[in-house]
């Protein structure tokens, strides 16, 4: 897409700090990083979302954020990680480009990317379930 931001990053069209990239994909520190070493895994091909993206290219999405978090463990000593991937505004995505956040996670870094639990009967679950599946 002509007017896609992350399309002429991923493409090179605009400057990014890249730490990893192939043929297929780049990957970018972020520029709102929620802790030091966050970054992005942009295909070069653009999809919107989950929804888009085909199955292949997802899998190797998630290879490419296997070798870079391999990576950052290594060189930054992060305690942990988060893969993070959002899909439509509600889910909190805002560039409207398949993206996967790796975020390294430090103890004590401050940061909550949980989500509080519901408690839904066990009623609720089998009717959730039946939904899906029916």
């Amino acid at each position: 897409m002509s007017d896609c931001i992350f399309c002429k990053i991923a493409n090179g069209e605009i400057p990014s700090n890249t730490i990893f990239e192939n043929d297929d994909f780049r990957v970018i520190l972020d520029l709102g990083p929620a802790t030091k070493g966050h970054a992005l895994v942009l295909p070069k091909k653009h999809y919107a979302d989950l929804f888009e993206i085909p199955a292949d290219t997802l899998a190797e999405a998630s290879k490419v954020a296997k070798e870079v978090a391999a990576t950052m463990k290594k060189k930054l000593g992060c305690d942990g990680l988060n893969l993070v991937q959002n899909n439509g505004s509600a889910a909190g995505q805002t560039v409207m480009h398949f993206h996967l956040h790796i975020i390294p996670r430090y103890v004590n870094d401050g940061q909550h990317i949980l989500w509080k639990p519901t408690s839904p009967s066990p009623e609720e679950l089998v009717e959730i379930k039946n939904t899906i599946l029916g």
